[in-house]
């Protein structure tokens, strides 16, 4: 089931890239209308199972609980506060590519919590860097725009990377529908808030607008955010996210047919070389003596 479960994620979230890239470029959309609606919708979909099966599940929440889900909101409005702006300034692939480095943050973000890795690890963070480099190395001289927006997305991953860390704590003891109802529903808050100070509309859009936000919002945060939330359940944070990597691919596939984004050789060795890097990043974590993997998942679930 579990394997299932992945497979839609993966394709919920390869789409992402390349749906909100084309909504952007082809209506009156705000990158914050797209962030704002996308967890609205999603916090009131995933609520109403919630409250017809247990109505006093959210009353149960713990202040620990609260306050993990909180750090998960916060990094997920600002993370795709970044990631969206930066589909409008570089290529799909590259925004894509450069946000999944989650994966090598986590890595990064549990070091500075004592944690020792192997040297496996250490090297897949060096050949995901000299990918980040290729792709902002062309990119710079490509435009000053593209090479913003490679650096939102790389802010966008760490954020990401934040998002994943708090969230599978908090899902040590919440349900998939709790967690994600509260989770979303205080990022929409957040990015409403973002918006009104930013000077984004948040509605007014004509048809095509709403029907590519109704896409995304199934498609990334229905379909793939919650499938990998419920995964969070069973699997390490670094282990979900091993899986989204193939998000990179994916986007980059769909972006091509569906977007006609053509791209130098050496974006696709950066991509290639990101993708290559964080498998053997995640591959040396799950290389570790066993009691290196409980202590693992402690960090990245308690």
């Amino acid at each position: 089931m579990n394997l299932l479960i992945a497979a839609l994620g993966v394709l919920g979230v390869a789409a992402s890239g390349p749906l909100m890239a084309g909504t952007l470029g082809a209506t009156s959309v705000t990158a914050l209308a797209i962030a704002f609606w996308r967890n609205a919708i999603g916090a009131v979909v995933m609520a109403a199972p919630v409250a017809i099966r247990e109505p006093k599940a959210f009353g149960r929440i713990t202040r620990r609980e609260f306050g993990w889900s909180t750090v998960a909101a916060v990094a997920l409005a600002f993370h795709f506060a970044c990631f969206i702006t930066a589909l409008q300034l570089t290529s799909v692939a590259a925004a894509t590519a450069l946000v999944c480095l989650q994966s090598a943050w986590i890595a990064v973000f549990q070091m500075f919590r004592g944690t020792r890795h192997r040297w496996p690890v250490l090297i897949g963070l060096g050949i995901a860097f000299v990918g980040v480099v290729a792709i902002t190395g062309f990119d710079m001289g490509s435009s000053p725009e593209a090479l913003l927006g490679d650096l939102l997305a790389v802010a966008g991953g760490a954020l990401a990377g934040l998002y994943t860390l708090a969230g599978g704590k908090a899902r040590q003891s919440m349900a998939t529908g709790t967690y994600t109802t509260l989770c979303y529903g205080m990022c929409a808050a957040l990015v409403a808030l973002m918006a009104l100070l930013a000077g984004q509309p948040l509605s007014g859009f004509d048809s095509g607008g709403w029907l590519g936000i109704i896409a995304i919002t199934v498609c990334a945060q229905l379909i793939g955010h919650t499938a990998f939330n419920h995964l969070l359940a069973t699997m390490s944070p670094l282990l979900v996210s091993m899986i989204i990597l193939l998000e990179i691919p994916g986007a980059a596939i769909l972006a091509a047919i569906f977007l006609n984004e053509t791209l130098p050789g050496g974006i696709y060795a950066g991509l290639g070389l990101i993708l290559a890097g964080l498998a053997v990043v995640v591959t040396g974590q799950r290389r570790k003596r066993p009691e290196a993997d409980r202590r693992e998942a402690e960090l990245g679930t308690d």
